[in-house]
């Protein structure tokens, strides 16, 4: 039994070892995380817009290929990731929603006025509901969905430049070809 208790510390650091191993291989992207709404349609919503006193819902999001990123005024990422949303939203052809996730509505709008409005819409997901239909890890996250309302990708965490050109801008030229 003594012999056991001398072992554990190895055996402990053998575990944690081979989970960072694992974790750290080559090729692994930490920020793929599965979700089992791929290629399945979004979940529906009916949220109420951040402004104009409308409604937000997946049907305004069918129709053409639809960017939905779901972001809070709270978050820092959001912040660091909200000057390339902005050049999204100006590449032709990019119809780019926001989803602000467990945010005070007019920290919301302030958030906007700050720092520019990238977004065709946004709803106000104040409880969280819509963010936990989505599978929402955490802010800020966005989504792909194709003319039917699919979702084709999900990216965690905040999009980055090489993101955008290596995933996200092909796959949408790939969504709205012919």
């Amino acid at each position: 039994m003594r012999r056991l208790i001398f072992l554990l510390p190895a055996l402990l650091f053998l575990v944690v070892a081979g989970y960072f191993a694992y974790s750290l291989r080559p090729g692994h992207d930490p920020q793929l995380l599965p979700s089992a709404l791929l290629d399945k349609e979004a979940p529906a919503f009916d949220i109420p817009a951040l402004s104009g006193g409308g409604r937000f819902t997946l049907a305004d999001l069918k129709g053409q290929p639809a960017v939905v990123n779901i972001f809070a005024s709270w978050c820092a990422p959001c912040r660091i990731e909200h000057p390339l949303l902005m050049r999204l939203a100006r590449v032709d052809g990019v119809r780019l929603f926001g989803i602000a996730y467990k945010d005070k509505p007019e920290a919301s709008a302030r958030f906007l006025a700050e720092l520019g409005d990238p977004y065709r819409s946004v709803g106000v997901d104040l409880e969280g509901r819509t963010g936990l239909d989505f599978g929402v890890y955490g802010v800020p996250e966005t989504y792909v969905l194709d003319r039917d309302g699919h979702i084709r990708a999900r990216y965690v965490g905040a999009l980055t430049p090489a993101r955008i050109e290596r995933d996200l801008m092909p796959l949408l030229r790939k969504l709205t070809a012919p």
